[in-house]
């Protein structure tokens, strides 16, 4: 029921900040403005004489309070220090919002309903700073934080005061009645103490209730982008929110436990306000009649003003003792090291503290710096600067190396490290570059090329793009002759940004830190980048009495969570069982005949056992692990299509099985020499393509798998029942693959799971 009216509290608020903030503000000036409770107007030293009692004052309370002020600087100092370690800057300034206006609120309840004077303050706020509690706002705001809508921002702010509201209720409420029990111990400097104490517990839950989640509200909604329209607040340390908190409720215990703490604290407030006050108020009264008597000398007296109030306060406030100036300096110092010294130990610390979310932050950092779009070439070199040995007689200019632009350390490097990255030595070498602003001469800038001992890295990437234009470097060249493939890549994603229609294409697409020697001449051409594909794992896979944990490389959303739900089913089942029917690649080239008698002729010979022999001889001649296994060739008029199939071992084998078919073809061109080659490859093999030959024939490893899976199993697990599948099978696999005109097995697709484990595991690797 709490929980219902707090929700309802908190999506009011959320969804109308600036009614809100407007009311919330008005109230407190009116408290301000108005002196509800009390008519008076003494201030003492101003229009009135007041009497000090500084036989009273002992030194040892002036030590306490000035001890209390520099606790409750420090309590605030480390407060917001836990604010900054979870690396939100609106955490930070909503936090300092709330703590702006609960202190403006506390401050006026102070001034007016307790009578006290401006100047007083000072004695006030170290209560109010030690009660204050920042994490349930934090709370709060990560919650507001973690919405990816406005919408959701007003939803999430419900729900965090549906949680935090009660808590937070039933706290400041044990908090006042337990502090409120000082003041009834009779000594009047505890009084007023816990009086502040209670004053500020109230002006805390105040701005908790009302100022502090509209202005959330308010902040998240003036902070989204203009143009996208996505919040820029969303943080990822904040995406498990709302898991957490609701995982930290409070304890029923403690609340109960609370509670009960509560009643019995009411009765004591009951029985010592309500019933003993009107008994000891006799005996007091003749007391209370003496000692008046003898304080006639202590009354103030009413004296005329020598200058303004506000010149009064201005120099009550100018005047400040030692121990104003000892709190004075800690607060001065410590926000001197909150603002310009905390940034450097709060990334280290959260690089320690937290390794697995660190590189996030970290990587974010990275990514703006390496994915960014280079400059153009006019610009390069602009903040660069030309170093001339001169003379008295004259002037030569020297050119030295370009340096690659300076990045980050890598968080993760494909491919031997070693390769991509120069020796440690070679990075403690401190070198100064110098190089023109503007491009030399193309045929300067040829000789430095062509030069030995100076190279492409005497030549800025204004220069090289130039020889490239020029057809002195081919673009395809530019990983081998620049000092460093990357440096090559990069070049290459210059040009290419001049060409395309926004400048901004290749502004996510990363290029640093990868070890480029694996793709040269290997399995990529013209490279501009790399593009990272998360890889998740499916599994325990138990195929043949044997456990496989399975990599799937996707950005399929919950394609790996199906198939581990489908390796669950399997593992419950007792495991899957295999058998290889058949292993053989295929390659099918076409040949041309004069005539198609003699192009019948050749598929004769190859189907005899002398010509099979002749040919398979040639084609295992080519590899240590291709054995043509089967030719199989067919007379289409003067065309002949032969097809190869070959073991390959554990390899896909294209390019071996490829090759092996070249040197068969020209030992077959020895015994038929009219016979002409049109293509390697004739679509007869077939590859990459749906055909019936395929699933005839079979290419590649053909394969049987069985599993059997419990009825219980299939309902727990697959949320289904045998009978539905059967059902699907039938009506979807059979039927709607032959009205598709569907070749093959008519089964459900694994295409994506494939290609998942495919690009997961490498090509051949």
């Amino acid at each position: 029921m709490l929980s219902r009216l707090f929700r309802m509290h908190g999506q009011f608020v959320a969804s109308h900040p600036w009614e809100v903030i407007v009311g919330t503000v008005t109230i407190t000036i009116c408290m301000m403005s108005m002196n509800m409770f009390t008519g008076n107007d003494k201030i003492c030293g101003w229009n009135y004489e007041c009497p000090k009692f500084e036989e009273d004052v002992l030194s040892s309370d002036i030590i306490i309070l000035t001890i209390t002020r520099c606790i409750a600087i420090l309590y605030i100092y480390f407060q917001f220090q836990n604010l900054r370690q979870l690396g939100s800057k609106y955490i930070l300034g909503i936090a300092g919002l709330f703590t702006i206006f609960s202190s403006f609120v506390f401050s006026t309840v102070v001034i007016h309903f307790l009578d006290k004077e401006l100047t007083g303050l000072n004695e006030a706020l170290p209560f109010f700073l030690l009660l204050i509690d920042l994490s349930k706002a934090s709370a709060l705001a990560k919650f507001a934080l973690s919405s990816n809508s406005q919408d959701e921002v007003r939803d999430n702010i419900a729900r965090g005061m549906a949680i935090l509201g009660p808590t937070f209720t039933l706290d400041a409420l044990v908090e006042c009645l337990v502090i409120g029990v000082g003041t009834m111990s009779g000594v009047r400097q505890l009084e007023i103490m816990c009086c502040f104490g209670c004053m500020s517990v109230l002006a805390n839950y105040f701005a908790f209730m009302t100022f502090f989640p509209a202005c959330v509200s308010l902040v998240l909604e003036l902070s989204r982008e203009s143009r996208e329209g996505r919040p820029i607040w969303q943080l990822t340390q904040f995406a498990n929110v709302l898991e957490e908190e609701e995982d930290n409720k409070p304890n029923p215990v403690t609340q109960r436990v609370k509670m009960i703490m509560s009643l019995g604290l009411v009765l004591v407030h009951a029985h010592s306000r309500w019933i003993s006050e009107p008994s000891s108020q006799n005996s007091t009264s003749i007391s209370d009649h003496k000692v008046t008597i003898g304080l006639d000398d202590t009354i103030p007296k009413r004296i005329e003003p020598n200058m303004p109030l506000w010149q009064f306060y201005l120099s009550r406030m100018i005047t400040m003792d030692i121990e104003q100036v000892i709190t004075l300096g800690l607060a001065l110092l410590l926000a001197v090291k909150y603002i310009f010294f905390e940034q450097t130990e709060t990334e280290s610390t959260l690089s320690l503290k937290n390794p697995i979310t660190s590189p996030v932050m970290v990587q974010k950092k990275q990514v703006e710096g390496c994915c960014r779009m280079e400059p153009v070439p006019e610009k390069v070199f602009k903040d660069c600067k030309v170093e001339d040995l001169s003379s008295k007689e004259e002037k030569e200019a020297v050119i030295k190396p370009l340096p690659l632009e300076n990045s980050h350390k890598p968080n993760f490097m494909l491919g031997d490290s070693s390769s991509s990255s120069p020796d440690s030595s070679e990075e403690e070498k401190e070198t100064k570059f110098d190089i023109p602003e503007v491009p030399r001469p193309l045929d300067e800038c040829l000789r430095i090329l062509r030069n030995p001992e100076q190279g492409a890295q005497y030549l800025s990437n204004a220069e090289v793009i130039k020889l490239v234009n020029a057809k002195h470097i081919p673009s395809y060249k530019l990983e081998s002759m620049m000092e460093s493939p990357e440096r090559g890549v990069a070049i290459r994603r210059q040009m290419l940004v001049h060409k395309l229609p926004q400048a901004s294409a290749l502004l996510n697409l990363p290029y640093k830190n990868y070890n480029y020697s694996e793709v040269m001449g290997a399995c990529c051409e013209n490279v501009i980048g790399y593009m990272p594909i998360p890889v998740g794992v499916a599994g325990p896979l138990i195929l043949d009495n044997k456990e496989f944990q399975v990599p799937m490389a996707t950005t399929e959303g919950c394609l790996v969570a199906s198939t581990n739900r489908g390796c669950r089913a399997i593992l419950l089942g007792g495991g899957a069982h295999s058998r290889i029917l058949a292993d053989g690649m295929t390659r099918g080239p076409v040949v041309r005949l004069p005539t198609a008698c003699e192009a019948a002729e050749v598929k004769n010979w190859l189907d005899s056992p002398e010509g099979f022999k002749i040919i398979k001889d040639t084609f295992d001649s080519t590899s240590r692990f291709a054995r043509l296994g089967r030719l199989h060739s067919s007379v289409a008029g003067r065309n002949l299509y032969i097809r190869f199939q070959s073991k390959t071992g554990d390899a896909m084998g294209m390019n071996m099985i490829s090759k092996g078919t070249e040197k068969a073809l020209s030992r077959l061109q020895e015994e038929f020499p009219e016979l002409h080659v049109l293509a390697v490859s004739g679509n007869f093999c077939t590859d990459k393509k749906p055909a019936a030959i395929n699933w005839v024939e079979g290419r590649g490893k053909s394969v049987v798998c069985e599993a059997i899976i419990p009825a219980n199993v299939v309902r727990e697990v697959l949320k289904t029942s045998t009978a539905a599948l059967v059902e699907v099978n039938i009506n979807k696999n059979l039927v709607g693959s032959a009205m598709a005109g569907s070749i093959g097995g008519y089964n459900a697709h694994a295409a994506n799971i494939v290609t998942a484990i495919y690009i997961a595991c490498g090509q051949v690797r």
